[in-house]
């Protein structure tokens, strides 16, 4: 068979890619599935404020964003969606939480709130650092 590498960089082929492993991983890990789980905050406008996505898989809790805009930091708005968040997902029967942070976000926020750096990725994505960081819930 004559085989050939073909570039394609687009957004369509990837999540192809990405459903191939899903497949292949749902054989070893019957009856799991991910769940998303988001938590927000509007104006009376619908502008969103606040928010923190992510999704339960198992025993964990994979947490993507959490944000809070400017006009409304300092006001325990992200300890308290990243609180309810925690709830949730321990309803659902999660016992650990995972996330990164870039080292000019909110690592101090996140071990105030009990989690614990497991790894660091160095020099991301040149200068910086990227700490994944993990909580027993």
């Amino acid at each position: 068979m004559n085989l050939t590498f073909i570039d394609d960089e687009s957004t369509d082929f990837a999540e192809a890619v990405k459903q191939k492993i899903v497949e292949f991983n749902q054989v070893q890990w019957q009856g799991l599935s991910r769940r998303n789980l988001g938590l927000k905050i509007q104006d009376p406008e619908g502008k969103l404020l606040a928010g923190i996505s992510g999704k339960t898989f198992g025993n964990w809790f994979l947490i993507d964003y959490l944000w809070v805009d400017d006009a409304i930091r300092q006001q325990k708005i992200g300890s308290g969606l990243l609180l309810k968040a925690e709830s949730k997902a321990k309803a659902r029967g999660c016992q650990f939480a995972l996330l990164d942070t870039l080292d000019f976000q909110a690592k101090p926020f996140y071990e105030r709130h009990g989690y614990h750096v497991q790894w660091v990725q160095q020099a991301y994505p040149e200068t910086g650092s990227k700490f994944f960081m993990v909580k027993v819930l």
